[in-house]
């Protein structure tokens, strides 16, 4: 076997491994004026795992957890590194409640009223553009409209 058949049969592989777990979907979120690109969990493992292990997460990015049901959410930081701000959302995409997250703290913060969508960012993302509870997330929807 050559290199370059042994190099292609290598990419058609890793292309597969990545094409068997699915790449994070990933949707663009407008927040006060202020773009953001957050990578969408939908799924039970997806919203478990969450931003578990990461180093770091890119100053204009996040992650949206997606619900079904409205209920009051409770998230905590268990393998968690990196310092996040938290926004629950309710059905109407409008924030119920802003909070920190201290990395690997697993004491769970709740939404304090029903949620549907829970927003992590980089801690202070918020604040720094001027998002406070009551403001709206528009592009969430989208999150829920799977091909």
């Amino acid at each position: 076997m050559t290199r370059s058949t042994m190099r292609a049969g290598l990419v058609f592989c890793l292309w597969s491994i990545a094409s068997a777990c699915g790449a994070a979907d990933t949707i663009t979120l407008t927040l006060n004026g202020h773009t953001l690109t957050a990578e969408v969990a939908d799924q039970p493992d997806e919203r478990v795992r969450g931003l578990m292990y990461r180093d770091s997460l890119g100053s204009e990015a996040g992650m949206l957890f997606v619900y079904t049901d409205d209920a009051e959410r409770r998230f905590w930081m268990k393998d968690t590194r990196i310092p996040l701000s938290i926004a629950y959302l309710d059905a109407g995409c409008r924030i119920v409640k802003i909070a920190d997250l201290q990395p690997l703290n697993e004491t769970g913060v709740p939404s304090g009223r029903p949620a549907r969508y829970a927003l992590e960012v980089n801690q202070g993302w918020f604040a720094k553009n001027g998002v406070t509870e009551g403001s709206v997330v528009e592009g969430v929807k989208d999150a829920t409209k799977k091909p």
